[in-house]
């Protein structure tokens, strides 16, 4: 059985390629630039572009499930080139958003599209949407390694983060085991704990005590927007976001931090159901980051 897996450089995909190759699975992975991937030998990697869903073609010849990591631009062609090929099952990496109370945040849009688009479509599929990851701590790397406090947006708030490679896992399963199409995982990390106490692990890992700058109000929306400038920008070329959204994305955002510092959020027990093992804490994600932080 040959598994096409794509974003194979992401947090997440690169972790269900590593699975799948353990496991033994024949595994296809796809690229802009395949040159520039570094995967195991095992791996059959094709130049593929999900803005260019005609390049599919080729690489999904022969292939029976697809891992997608898509945008909704470009996921009606890539499904057309599934069908046309034969491919039996989708396993899409979405987002917890998709499930959420504000169906008209950007992300929830993003996620709610591509979903739709593959239910459409009559492929067998199984979505996974998890909600932080863990790897949005990487934001304060920098930080970190210059010994500078590190700024969180309502570092009070509470979050119950989830590691990548638990997402991979979730994923590698649908893949390879029977019983998950039609299933919409949500899923979450194991804990619920504040921002700071996430930072406060990471020193603890790399063996030093981190301070940090709280930035609420104006203080955190200033900060956002100056983050996510560049990004948004790629989203309005991509037609993922109106040129009019960018107030709406900062607001959303501060409000779910201000949200979260009620208590700690519900823990899903999905990931155990799925793997029959408790999720990795955060602790366990810092020290599997600590050179992230350190070198």
């Amino acid at each position: 059985m040959t598994i096409l897996v794509t974003g194979a450089t992401g947090n997440v995909g690169r972790n269900v390629v590593d699975l799948l190759v353990r496991a033994g699975a024949d595994v296809r992975a796809t690229s802009r630039n395949p040159d520039a991937l570094d995967l195991p030998p095992e791996v059959d990697v094709r130049r593929a572009d999900l803005n260019e869903p005609e390049t599919f073609e080729q690489a999904l010849r022969g292939v029976e499930k697809l891992f997608l990591y898509t945008q909704p631009s470009g996921i009606e062609g890539v499904l057309e080139a599934a069908k046309a090929a034969g491919v039996g099952h989708v396993v899409l990496l979405s987002s917890l958003a998709a499930a959420g109370r504000d169906p008209d945040h950007w992300i929830a849009r993003w996620h709610l599209a591509e979903e739709a688009a593959i239910e459409r479509s009559g492929l067998a599929w199984t979505f996974v949407r998890p909600g932080a990851f863990a790897a949005n701590s990487l934001q304060w790397a920098g930080f970190v390694k210059k010994g500078e406090p590190v700024p969180i947006l309502y570092a009070h708030s509470y979050l119950s983060s989830i590691h990548e490679r638990d997402i991979a896992e979730v994923s590698t399963c649908a893949l390879l085991q029977d019983g998950h199409a039609g299933a919409k995982y949500g899923i979450t990390g194991g804990e619920s704990i504040t921002q700071a106490e996430q930072l406060a692990l990471i020193g603890r890992a790399i063996g030093r005590e981190l301070d940090f700058v709280d930035l609420t109000g104006d203080a955190a929306r200033a900060d956002f927007q100056a983050r996510i400038g560049g990004r948004f920008e790629e989203l309005v070329a991509e037609g993922t976001v109106g040129r009019g959204d960018a107030s709406s994305i900062i607001e959303t955002r501060i409000r779910y931090y201000e949200e979260a510092l009620d208590g700690p959020e519900e823990i899903d027990p999905t990931v155990e159901k799925v793997l029959g093992k408790p999720p990795r804490t955060f602790a366990e994600w810092a020290e599997d980051h600590k050179a992230d932080f350190t070198d």
